[in-house]
């Protein structure tokens, strides 16, 4: 992904609410089916870690991208996003 795709992909995440939650459990199986399901309907998502999360957010951000074979767009903070194009007729056109 080009700086360019992540700035754009960036900004189409400011307005987006996060859709799951990481907690105290951390990255557990059920967490890494939930962000699944996510993207079968959306492509870009946006987590939240919990303040009773022990674990680095870029850590978490990492392995979920790498269990979901999604791509991490940006982690600020306690907010992940992440991007997995659909397979068939992708939404997000990206810029060349």
């Amino acid at each position: 992904m080009t700086s360019k795709q992540r700035a754009y992909l960036k900004s189409l995440a400011m307005d987006i609410e996060p859709v799951l939650q990481i907690g105290k459990a951390s990255v557990t199986p059920e967490c890494v089916n939930a962000v699944s399901e996510v993207f079968n309907t959306h492509e870009l998502i946006k987590l939240s870690v919990l303040k009773n999360c022990a674990d680095d957010s870029r850590e978490l951000a990492d392995i979920i991208a790498e269990r979901t074979r999604s791509e991490v767009v940006q982690v600020i903070g306690k907010k992940i996003v992440l991007y997995k194009a659909f397979k068939q007729k992708p939404q997000i056109i990206l810029p060349q």
